[in-house]
């Protein structure tokens, strides 16, 4: 992980570096990248994305995919943090430290909606979101919250102004903290901060044919698993 924020951090500056000669605005992903290929080519070529290619695939959701304005795609080491979540809450329940809960064991087709979560029809970039975030449902119906908020998680204290990322959050009952009947604008400033699930972007703004790409923080557990289920 250390080795992966190193090399983040390297790029950002990079990047920084050669956008600032244009403007002065520093924060996140500057560039926009444009590829010629369909969102779904897009992840194939990509080593990161070989596990949810084959979930993809798995589940038939090609197209849905390639029909969704934005998609926060989950990389390899999302999904085998799912997988060992799923293992050691099965180890607990049967009570067999020994059990073994890989890849192959899902249920695929039960996990299409949880892959829908991450799918939604509008486009979201760094241009239409803002700190208090947008509220957008996902193809699977549930409700969302998008924002660009500062983070110093894949910089220094080099910058004086922190920049800008985007999060995606899911939005969740507690014990405590039941969600309110209507989700809107006002009803998500009362939630409690432990009701918002949020996970940064290391990646935004890939524009392909088909809409826009957003990668999810490898730190992201698939379906938000280890949060929900605390």
């Amino acid at each position: 992980m250390k080795t992966f924020k190193y090399f983040t951090l390297c790029a950002f500056l990079i990047t920084a570096f050669y956008s600032c000669k244009k403007s002065d605005v520093i924060g996140g992903t500057l560039f926009t990248a444009k590829v010629n290929m369909t969102t779904y080519d897009y992840l194939k070529t990509n080593h990161l994305f070989d596990t949810l290619v084959i979930m993809i695939n798995k589940m038939d959701l090609k197209d849905e995919v390639n029909s969704s304005g934005t998609f926060f795609a989950v990389t390899n080491y999302s999904i085998h943090n799912f997988v060992l979540a799923k293992q050691a809450e099965l180890q607990t329940e049967q009570n067999n430290e020994n059990l073994k809960f890989t890849f192959d064991s899902l249920n695929f087709s039960s996990l299409k909606d949880s892959l829908r979560a991450y799918m939604f029809k509008g486009k979201f970039t760094r241009d239409n979101l803002t700190p208090a975030g947008t509220l957008a449902t996902a193809d699977d119906g549930e409700v969302r919250l998008i924002q660009l908020l500062p983070t110093t998680d894949y910089t220094s204290t080099l910058f004086t102004t922190e920049p800008q990322y985007i999060y995606l959050s899911k939005l969740v009952a507690t014990k405590d903290f039941p969600l309110p009947p209507v989700l809107d604008s006002t009803t998500v400033k009362q939630l409690d901060p432990s009701q918002i699930l949020n996970t940064l972007c290391q990646t935004t703004g890939i524009l392909t044919t088909t809409g826009v790409l957003h990668v999810l923080s490898n730190d992201h557990t698939f379906t938000y698993f280890n949060n929900v289920n605390k």
